[in-house]
């Protein structure tokens, strides 16, 4: 693995509050995370803003609807020119996503199963298939269609790895330190745990962002995963 596997996710509501944390967290970290939240507070200017200043921009849309509606979304996304983006792994809106990409450079991620359900959720939305089993049903249907990469939780990166091999991007959100309060997150680890699971990315937040110290705290995952990062 090469380089820093934290992408700080910037889970605050105006783009004042995301850039005094980008201030305070300093070179420790190079890669950030522009969810919904901040996206609908500050929009695609604080994006372009991140980039102008040297950083790789993670912008996690979950993009989810019609193909046409997609493609014409995702080709307005490579215009503001970030490193990542998410859609959500259906089978439609993954090839979509593609077509909408062209050839700009924008990495496209597929989000297998949000990290905030469990088998039990999808039984209540008539899913017939285990988290796991859909988990790896979209992995396969994003490699299928030419995505870069999968959003998976640690509990399943190294099945999804067993699946898409090194040809894929793996991120996995729902990561924190071990003592951490996990929040509405359902399926965690810790950042060391996800990485030698086989993640290429790991998604850290409010352990990060709500700390007294986010330069500091940023450094002590980055002690965390070191070593295993270096086996990886």
């Amino acid at each position: 693995m090469n380089g820093s596997p934290i992408i700080i996710a910037l889970d605050v509501p105006s783009a004042a509050e995301a850039r005094r944390l980008v201030r305070e967290i300093g070179d420790a970290a190079s890669f950030y995370k522009v969810g919904l939240e901040l996206y609908a507070a500050a929009g695609p200017d604080f994006a372009r803003e991140l980039k102008a200043e040297g950083h790789r921009v993670f912008l996690d849309l979950k993009l989810h609807d019609i193909g046409e509606t997609v493609r014409r979304a995702v080709a307005q996304v490579t215009k503001i020119g970030p490193d990542f983006l998410t859609v959500h792994a259906t089978d439609q809106v993954v090839r979509a996503a593609v077509e909408g990409r062209g050839q700009s450079p924008l990495k496209l991620l597929g989000v297998g199963v949000l990290t905030s359900l469990d088998d039990s959720d999808l039984e209540k939305d008539g899913y017939a298939r285990s988290l796991t089993d859909l988990v790896e049903l979209r992995a396969r249907n994003a490699m299928a269609a030419g995505m870069d990469g999968i959003v998976c939780s640690p509990r399943e990166v190294s099945r999804v790895r067993a699946i898409t091999g090194r040809k894929m991007i793996l991120l996995n959100p729902g990561v924190r330190s071990a003592g951490s309060e996990t929040g509405d997150q359902k399926r965690v680890a810790t950042p060391a745990e996800a990485v030698a699971a086989g993640a290429d990315y790991i998604v850290i937040g409010r352990q990060v962002t709500r700390s007294k110290d986010p330069r500091g705290e940023t450094l002590r995952i980055l002690e965390e995963v070191g070593a295993v990062a270096k086996a990886v």
